[in-house]
């Protein structure tokens, strides 16, 4: 399983936060997740109690119960006759040598679609790999379209939730190596194109409040993004919504960011 959270002197110069920035808010729970499955797995197939996990993990009774209604319910832990706990059928498939991928895939794409449907929104994975951005996956329908990439999404960090989403998981230093390499263009009327603006309103994003998009990429269109954030890789998890729903979009929000744990659980096995 996959560390959080490196130790400050592992991560890679001019990439990350300082370790003092405060973590997006699915983290804990994250955190909580992988460190049940741990000791599920150290027990094998013989199982767990629930007090035994209890003990093992440091959790309390009422956040524990909740674990494992939902560890469940994503087939990571199986409840056996007795009462105990062992992993489940999405960690075995997780773990199955060469078909890891493509069972990590499909498991995304689940998580996508169920996402989509609880915020009746497209969903979209991003990434910033080699200093660029880039949408690894989207989950959309015809009642939830796509926004229209008009512009590569590459060369519009500065005006999407998601690529502003991954700059702020970047020092200072790397968000300016990527400004001077994408200028920002003014996309629409709302589009932030000074760089000193921009920068600012990077320093002063909190990380457990979305990033968002009021038109500034595409006339038309709202979007919000969380960070997404497993070991050293930088992601987030967005959303788009038509604007004339513009009223939906914070609790379209909320529910991303409160949903953005089970990617990232699938992400970080």
């Amino acid at each position: 399983m996959a560390v959080l959270h490196p130790p400050p002197g592992d991560q890679p110069p001019g990439r990350r936060l300082k370790p003092t920035d405060e973590p997006a808010a699915s983290f804990p729970s994250v955190g909580h997740a992988l460190r049940v499955l741990e000791s599920a797995a150290r027990h094998g197939g013989e199982g767990v109690p629930v007090a035994r996990l209890a003990r093992e993990t440091g959790l309390p009774p009422g956040p524990l119960a909740h674990l494992l209604l939902t560890l469940r319910r994503q087939r990571y832990l199986e409840r056996l006759e007795d009462g105990s706990y062992t992993t489940g059928e999405a960690v075995a498939l997780l773990g199955a040598g060469g078909s890891r991928t493509r069972a990590v895939h499909d498991k995304l794409r689940r998580e996508m679609n169920e996402l989509r449907k609880a915020t009746r929104a497209a969903i979209y994975l991003g990434r910033y790999e080699d200093g660029e951005v880039r949408v690894t996956q989207v989950a959309d329908a015809p009642g939830t379209p796509r926004v229209n990439e008009w512009v590569d999404f590459r060369s519009a960090a500065h005006a999407t939730a998601i690529g502003k989403c991954l700059l702020t998981q970047l020092d200072h230093d790397a968000r300016r190596d990527h400004l001077s390499r994408h200028r920002a263009a003014r996309l629409t009327s709302r589009t932030i194109t000074s760089e000193a603006a921009l920068l600012g309103a990077l320093d002063r994003q909190v990380a457990t409040v979305p990033t968002l998009d009021l038109q500034e990429y595409a006339v038309g269109t709202v979007c919000a993004a969380v960070p997404l954030t497993a070991g050293l890789d930088i992601g987030c998890v967005a959303l788009s919504l038509p604007v004339n729903q513009t009223h939906r979009l914070r609790a379209a929000a909320e529910r991303l960011n409160r949903e953005a744990a089970n990617l990232l659980l699938a992400l970080s096995l």
